[in-house]
């Protein structure tokens, strides 16, 4: 038996380009949360669904977005991304935090809501 899939459009966390960077990342008044990968990478793509379901949940607290490490080759030389995915969590302009590979979705919840907090001192 074939159900129906949903096909409602999903939730897209925002894109950082090389030129928006400045703007929308180191402008930041939250924590941001970057996720560096690649189309063609097989974690990258088990990761985009939890970085879609985060950006969604923590909008307006935190940025969590993506940057397309082939369209952006200046963001992943400039954080010396070696690996993808990489994530990288950014507060007040500073790098605070870097993981390479997948990382689950509650370890990553306890971190952004840990530098949430910690934002409001």
């Amino acid at each position: 038996m074939f159900w129906k899939k949903d096909k409602t459009p999903k939730y897209e966390a925002p894109q950082i380009t090389d030129a928006t960077f400045n703007e929308l990342v180191l402008g930041s008044k939250v924590p941001v949360l970057l996720d560096f990968y690649a189309d063609w990478c097989g974690p990258c793509k088990v990761m985009s669904p939890i970085i879609n379901e985060l950006s969604e949940a923590f909008e307006g607290k935190a940025l969590v977005a993506k940057i397309n490490t082939e369209r952006n080759p200046k963001l992943g030389q400039h954080f010396k991304v070696k690996s993808i995915p990489t994530l990288i969590l950014i507060n007040k302009g500073e790098l605070f935090e870097r993981f390479q590979g997948v990382v689950p979705k509650p370890n990553l919840e306890e971190i952004l809501e840990l530098y949430i907090s910690t934002n409001k001192a």
